[in-house]
């Protein structure tokens, strides 16, 4: 009997389970910066007071007076010296 007053009370759209088109949302920030306020030289680099060669692939570099280490194999591998 519970069943019967639960299957009544459901609205008529949930009883025939019509498919609907899947929603497309757009994604919009909350907070927009600009592109320049965030450093795009130290993204995804390791910050340390002394660089290593951790592999062949990796090398060396001297720019804008600061020492880099940057690997062709491996991506991790990149590291500056502060």
């Amino acid at each position: 009997m519970l069943r019967a007053l639960l299957a009544s009370s459901r609205p008529l759209l949930a009883r025939l389970r019509i498919p609907t088109l899947p929603h497309i949302h757009k994604f919009t920030p909350a907070i927009s910066l600009p592109t320049n306020a965030i450093p795009s030289t130290a993204r995804g680099m390791k910050v340390r007071s002394s660089v290593k060669v951790m592999c062949d692939g990796c090398s060396v570099v001297k720019r804008k007076g600061r020492v880099y280490v940057v690997c062709s194999k491996n991506p991790k591998h990149k590291q500056v010296c502060n």
